[in-house]
């Protein structure tokens, strides 16, 4: 898994932009930079994106219509966003943030320590939804390449490889449960609970072939 995962910054002041670049320069991530929600949902047509972060207060389409565009597109309904905006906002914007689909929402000035912390969990999910996507099509591969028919070939050839993969996924969903933890977030609870039903499913599949 060669490429960095990509984060969208969006926001129409540049002071704004600089400064969440600078927060996040320490995270092994690449920003991408949209000056207004148009240019969000242009950025996000034809790239992957691990997490957007929004900007409520905009000209023209504002966070709320832009996070409805970004929900309502299949390719892009799942990506996870965190609205940012000011401390004297309206005092229905956190409400409307969780209705427009947020899974957070944070006021400037930010603690940047909080949202650097925020966003490395998110990148680490999806860095990881990623290696099991790969180990997945790596074993179908597999599978299709070198299982000659025959139940003691299956045994042989792919249970052990399978259980090691298994056991990895289920090691690195540990890792990153313990880190949402120290990091006290509620909105990690649904996201993990999938990943931890998924690894469930596919254990309890491999004890019965084994």
């Amino acid at each position: 898994m060669a490429d960095r995962a990509k984060i969208l910054l969006v926001d129409d002041r540049e002071e704004n932009l600089i400064a969440l670049e600078a927060i996040l320069s320490s995270l092994d991530l690449v920003p991408v930079r949209a000056r207004s929600g148009e240019e969000a949902l242009k950025a996000l047509l034809n790239t992957e994106f691990a997490l957007i972060l929004l900007d409520v207060r905009m000209p023209g389409m504002d966070g709320f219509e832009t996070a409805s565009h970004i929900k309502r597109r299949e390719r892009t309904r799942n990506i996870p966003i965190i609205f940012l905006t000011v401390v004297d906002s309206a005092p229905d914007y956190a409400f409307r943030s969780y209705a427009a689909g947020a899974v957070d929402y944070l006021t400037k000035p930010f603690d940047p320590w909080v949202l650097r912390a925020k966003v490395a969990v998110f990148v680490e999910l999806y860095n990881m939804n990623r290696r099991l996507a790969e180990q997945a099509s790596m074993l179908r591969e597999r599978l299709t390449a070198e299982i000659p028919s025959g139940e003691a070939d299956v045994q042989t050839a792919v249970l052990p490889e399978l259980s090691r993969r298994l056991t990895a996924a289920e090691e690195e969903l540990a890792r990153v449960v313990d880190l949402a933890r120290k990091g006290g977030d509620p909105n990690l609870v649904g996201p993990l609970s999938d990943l931890s039903h998924r690894l469930n499913h596919l254990r309890a599949s491999f004890d019965a072939l084994s």
